[in-house]
């Protein structure tokens, strides 16, 4: 089984020179995998992405939102799914099976909604989907600044507030303080709980 990201840039179209959030979002695509078999980026904005660590998915998801929203103005729209891949090819877009369809399907569904996931275990969506509505009332509302202490947060979770805020060149109150409006902390809870219910149904 595998994980498929389906994903499009919000307002990219507003952004003459995309190079501020796509540079970005290449190394992110190219930490995971090479590109066009694990990733594409088509038309400039949108995006079909493989996660083969089924519960790194959400993760990887959370990151990219955290990356995009970085660059104020900006917002990406992403369908997860998960099942199997029956055809595997050079390229990710030439590729098939339940996840690339889970993942098509969903994303062509979300409209209110800006993340959400579809897999074969429909208690497990149905549980992780209600606590992706409520994260996204946050996530959502991501100013550039939260959305970077997220970023930068999930790349260092070994690193203290003093170390991130070092970095930023911002005292470690003010990485509390951004931690805290960006939800980091429940946001991350919840990474866990889904990171929890894959290796249980992967288990059994």
């Amino acid at each position: 089984m595998t994980g498929i990201i389906t994903g499009d840039i919000i307002n990219s179209r507003k952004y003459a020179n995309p190079d501020e959030w796509l540079i970005r979002l290449k190394v992110a695509f190219n930490n995971i995998g090479p590109t066009p078999k694990t990733w594409e980026i088509n038309r400039g904005d949108s995006f079909q992405l493989e996660i083969t660590q089924l519960q790194e998915t959400l993760k990887e998801a959370l990151y990219i939102k955290a990356i995009v929203k970085s660059v104020s103005g900006l917002d990406v729209r992403m369908a997860i799914g998960i099942g199997t891949k029956t055809y595997d090819a050079p390229k990710i877009s030439e590729a098939n099976g339940e996840a690339f369809v889970n993942s098509g399907r969903l994303f062509d569904q979300l409209k209110k909604i800006t993340l959400a996931i579809k897999s074969p275990w429909h208690d497990m969506d149905r549980s992780i989907n209600m606590c992706l509505e409520l994260a996204l009332l946050t996530m959502d509302r991501w100013t550039a600044n939260s959305a970077e202490i997220m970023a930068l947060s999930m790349e260092h979770p070994e690193k203290t507030q003093s170390e991130l805020g070092n970095m930023l060149q911002i005292s470690q109150g003010r990485v509390s303080e951004r931690q805290q409006r960006a939800g980091y902390d429940e946001i991350m809870k919840m990474e866990t709980y889904f990171r929890e219910l894959v290796q249980q149904k992967i288990k059994g």
